[in-house]
């Protein structure tokens, strides 16, 4: 007899008798009722004991106590009372409003001129804040067809006072964002709107910039490739919409330019006011993860794939142990032997023939780094998976060797190691601002660490509408095995009644193993991870997953960028059944899933358009066809999109009537794009008929039913998950199922043993779920521990950035001022490095409390001529260390020094180059600077040791003055070359100083077994690298310098190494 499956409610299962024997039974909680009269009212397990059934009475106390709490914890918390102090300004918009809405369009745009004019006049931002609200709130009602609601001006002005504004998912934070970037883009400065990914970036700076625009700023994007000149003109606009990491990036290759005509973004002020979208996701997800700009390194590459030959040979808990929470590896003494071995090396630290690193990063890429879950394989490359948004990052790698260890276990081309160049962390690049603000979903749970970081509080905005979402118990399961199962139950159960379903899981391994299981009970689903093949339709997905029957798999949800609208999105259907209808007739090439995306699930129900809708499809297509072949135009599937996308653009830019008098005129060269505009228009508003219909059928079914498959490492990300339901105060309900066996409880180490007996001893059944009050209380203790460990990591990276933070800020800004400064600037430079280096000599060698005859007066002279090179002319070759003290000897004797034209009796007399008010002018103020410093100890020769500091100085300056007098070039090609050696040689040091602060922050760690603080550690040594490579980066400089005018070159051939 064949097998019949059978189709169970999970919450109708019921335990067998032997479930309910055990006496631990009355540590747990019986679940409340789901408030519904469907089957899921019951719960899938529920104790049969009188003493724990519920009273319909008692659950309703329970219910009405629980919002009596709730509403005096409100009344009584600061949020609730800087809101309503936010209501001031939003009665004061209501009432300009009416008076802005009798403005015509010209009027209303010529707003933006006055406000700037009142601002050069004196006021404040302040002070035209209510008016201009009116003004984008009318501008957006008529471009956009969208009002701001009262509580979206309170978020408004919470951004605009550089805050963090929460707003539930689908309150319109997009919209939000207009009112303080138009408000602050009114001074000229730049606003920076700064989004997760480039196509909500692109999406944002053309749905708001109509709005901008319209009132007459302008608008920028920054996208991934774009040239740097493109990139120059768009961070000159007044609103610019980027990326962080894109944002991040044009920061540190700004400081790596080589000229003036690099820079791209607005200096000498790059930064002003910054909106942050999914602010909690940057500053606090990707805190973790600082931007580096990588440059090969000379590293054998050779190496990596023979560690990964050695790291499979290793045991784990044998020959290594790992540290999930850290990801962290520790070779056992019998380990080490056996790598030793079989790498056939003595020592694995060998300097010479150092092995250490690459066996230690190819277990790391065998433990911690899994395909499918950090990173997949595509074209014979290995990607990152972003784990906070599920993307893949394609220009992104791995540091410190990890990417190549990933290659060599993939047997992957290892592409060249690299070495960092420069980095910074978002937190140092956003503290760059002087004003910052965010909005997010998420961050009510982090704001101490937002107010200790970044000095920002964070005001919860109220929703439009109540929240009426049901947020169910978290369910635990014993074995993952059992959880997946279930978590297939309960979507095929809604499914079943037509429900939309979410189901949010960790990894690209989890979604595809969840979608393997629906499928084998034949139940349609869409998935959504860093596969290509789904990411493509990434929007598609997402806006049509609130349709009823739709399931949908994600990895994660922080950041699509997409509404979950119930009934599904009309505007994204409508695109679909124009694409259906007409692709085939623009193209015969068929699509590439990998590249184009698979097509969205076709077990939703059909739209059904109209005839006027069928009729213009039929028209358009008729004229696709033609077109295609009468003028043998051929158009790739991709060209092919494009044509439909661009008629759809059209269609929102210009009004039907348009369209029509279009397709009319130009009836002779064949109109298709407004032929497809109209059929656009059509076939929309039956779409909009469609899922208002749908969308009414969905909520009356309770709306979508999100699951989430693990808790997170964060609360804040669980709770991303469940705003995608009861968005704008529509029905809905959530759901987290954990296993036991689930990641987070390995990586901390969570001891779940006693939890499994406990299941064990209540069922046999892997399936049935536990609700009780004492698992919950562990699984939220356990994220909130892991809250706490992530914040200390953060905190830590913070502490030890901010020693690197002050001293990228000194050479960024030394950077700056040699590529942005006038030629004098970079002249003025030379002479401060010159003396500095003078100084370092002199005071090395000459001590003031002592008589010059015990001064090391031999190695001053050495050292200075050393750096002078053929500039001196052998003027300084016959002076020897007699003569030197003999001098210094007469001076002490004189009674009286002409400090103008100072030198050392029986000396070489500087070159006479300091003619000129200006010359004479530096040459004093030198004096004058070496003669207050703190350089020279106090003691008996402390004049001498200063009045030979200018002797030096003033000669190896007048000669490099000399030198270039007699060379004959014009000042234009001096000073490019000074600008030249200045940058080259400060990056060349910057460079290996990063090098060495890396190391730095892992050596320090060990010292904290001799009773030393790492940051102590970290902060003492750290400066003493920053004041050696200044040292040496001026020394170099000179050095460069006076060789290459001694022996002239080139410029370009000046290359410091």
């Amino acid at each position: 007899m064949a097998a019949v499956r059978t189709v169970h409610a999970p919450q109708l299962l019921v335990p067998s008798p032997s479930t309910e024997r055990s006496p631990l039974l009355l540590r747990l909680k019986p679940a409340s009722a789901f408030p519904s009269p469907s089957p899921l009212s019951l719960r899938p397990f529920r104790i049969r004991r009188r003493r724990f059934a519920r009273t319909p009475v008692a659950a309703s106390v329970k219910e009405n106590w629980c919002r009596l709490t709730k509403a005096w914890n409100d009344l009584t918390s600061l949020n609730h009372w800087v809101v309503k102090d936010y209501y001031r300004l939003v009665d004061s918009v209501n009432s300009i409003e009416p008076r802005v809405q009798r403005l015509s369009d010209e009027q209303l745009a010529a707003k933006t001129l006055e406000f700037r004019r009142r601002l050069r006049q004196g006021e404040t931002l302040a002070d035209i804040e209510s008016e201009a609200f009116a003004v984008v709130r009318e501008a957006a009602k008529r471009k956009l067809g969208m009002r701001h609601f009262d509580v979206q001006i309170i978020g408004g002005a919470v951004l605009h006072d550089g805050s963090i504004a929460e707003m539930k998912t689908g309150e319109g934070k997009t919209l939000v964002s207009t009112l303080a970037a138009y408000l602050n883009a009114l001074t000229g400065e730049g606003v920076h709107v700064v989004t997760v990914n480039d196509y909500l970036a692109q999406r944002d700076a053309e749905w708001m910039g109509r709005v901008h625009r319209f009132l007459g700023l302008s608008v920028g994007l920054i996208q991934r490739g774009m040239k740097p000149e493109e990139r120059r003109y768009n961070y000159q606009r007044d609103i610019t919409y980027t990326n962080n990491s894109e944002l991040g990036f044009d920061y540190l290759r700004d400081n790596l330019a080589r000229n003036s005509g690099q820079l791209v973004m607005r200096w000498p002020k790059p930064f002003h006011f910054a909106i942050v979208d999914e602010v909690d996701s940057v500053l606090i997800d990707e805190g973790r993860n600082p931007l580096l700009i990588s440059g090969e390194a000379s590293e054998d590459a050779a190496r990596y794939p023979v560690a990964a030959k050695v790291a499979e040979l290793l045991i784990r808990g044998i020959h290594y142990n790992v540290e999930l929470k850290d990801n962290s590896v520790e070779l056992t003494e019998e380990g080490i032997a056996l790598a030793e071995c079989a790498l056939q090396t003595k020592d694995l630290w060998d300097e010479k023939d150092p092995w250490a690193r690459f066996v230690m990063n190819a277990l790391k890429a065998k433990e911690f780094y899994r395909r499918d879950v950090q990173y997949i394989v595509r074209n014979g490359k290995a990607l990152i998976i972003n784990e906070l948004t599920g993307r893949v990052e394609e220009k992104r790698r791995w540091s410190d060797g990890i990417h190549q260890a990933v290659e060599a276990k993939e047997g992957l081309k290892i592409q060249a190691d690299s070495v960092v160049v420069a980095q910074i962390t978002y937190q140092s690049l956003f503290k760059l601002y002087p004003k910052l603000s965010g909005m997010t979903g998420t961050a009510k749970t982090e704001e101490k660490e937002f107010l200790k970081m970044f000095q920002t509080p964070v005001i919860e905005v109220p929703t439009n509408l109540p929240n009426i979402r049901k947020d169910l118990p978290i369910q635990a399961f014993a074995t993952a095995r059992g959880k997946w199962e279930y978590v297939r139950q309960e979507v095929e159960y809604m499914f079943r009644q037509g429900r939309p379903v979410l189901v949010g899981t960790t990894s690209v391994e989890n979604s595809e193993h969840l979608s393997d299981l629906l499928k084998d009970w034949k139940i349609p689903h869409n998935v959504l991870n860093a596969r290509p093949k789904y990411a493509a339709r990434e929007a598609e997905i997402v806006g049509q997953a609130g349709r009823k029957f739709a399931v949908t798999i994600s990895t994660n949800m922080a950041g699509r960028g997409t509404d979950i609208i119930l009934g599904g999105n009309p505007k994204m259907l409508a695109r679909e059944i124009i694409e259906d209808s007409l692709l085939s007739f623009l193209t015969q090439e068929l699509p590439d899933f990998e590249a184009d995306g698979e097509r969205i699930s076709e077990k939703v129900s059909k739209i059904k358009v109209g005839p006027s809708s069928l009729a213009l499809l039929a028209k358009a297509a008729l004229m696709a066809k033609y077109v295609r072949k009468s003028e043998g135009k051929y158009w790739t599937y991709k060209e092919a999109k494009t044509i439909v996308l661009e008629s759809v653009e059209m269609s929102q830019s210009l009004d039907q009537k348009e369209l029509e008098k279009l397709a009319n005129e130009e009836a002779e060269t064949y109109p298709l794009g407004p032929t497809v505009a109209l059929a656009y228009i059509s076939v929309l508003k039956d779409c909009e008929v469609h899922c208002f219909n749908e969308g009414c059928e969905v909520k009356r079914l309770g709306g979508l039913h999100v699951i989430g498959t693990s808790l997170h490492e964060s609360r804040r990300i669980d709770n991303q998950l469940r705003g995608r339901a009861g968005r704008q105060g529509d029905p809905g309900s959530t759901r987290f199922m954990v296993s036991l066996q689930d990641e987070m409880f390995q990586k901390f180490n969570f001891d779940t043993e006693w939890a499994v007996r406990l299941i064990s001893r209540i069922t046999n059944d892997e399936t049935i779920p536990i609700e009780g009050d004492a698992i919950v209380k562990q699984l939220l203790s356990l994220q909130v521990n892991a809250e706490k460990y992530f914040f200390s990591v953060r905190k830590s990276l913070v502490e030890f950035d901010e020693v690197l933070e002050v001293q990228r800020k000194h050479v960024y800004n030394l950077r700056q001022l040699m590529l942005m400064g006038d030629s004098e600037s970079c002249s003025q430079h030379i002479f401060l490095y010159m003396q500095a280096v003078v100084d370092e000599i002199v005071i090395g060698n000459a001590n003031p409390v002592k008589h010059p005859s015990t001064w090391i007066l031999g190695k001053l002279l050495k050292e200075f001529v050393a750096i002078t090179g053929e500039l001196l002319d052998g003027s300084f070759a016959e002076i020897s260390e007699d003569v030197l003290l003999n001098s210094l000897l007469e001076l002490q004797e004189l009674s009286s020094i002409d400090i103008n034209n100072f030198c050392l009796p029986n000396l070489p007399k500087p070159p006479n180059t300091f003619r000129g008010i200006h010359r004479k002018s530096s040459s004093l103020k030198r004096w004058l600077a070496i003669s207050s410093d703190d350089l020279t100890k106090n003691g008996k020769y402390r004049s001498m040791t200063n009045l030979l500091r200018k002797y030096l100085g003033d000669y190896l300056i007048a000669s490099y003055l000399a030198v270039i007098q007699e060379s004959g070039h014009d000042d234009a090609y001096v000073k490019e070359i000074e600008r030249v050696v200045l940058v080259e040689t400060l990056d060349c040091f910057w460079r290996d100083h990063l090098v060495n602060m890396n190391r730095l922050s892992s050596a320090v760690n060990v010292r904290s077994f001799g009773h030393r603080n790492p940051l102590e550690e970290y902060k003492i040594d750290g400066c003493r690298f920053f004041i050696s490579m200044l040292s040496a980066t001026r020394r170099l400089t000179v050095e460069s310098l006076t060789r290459y005018w001694s022996s002239p070159v080139e410029a370009e051939e000046i290359y410091v190494s």
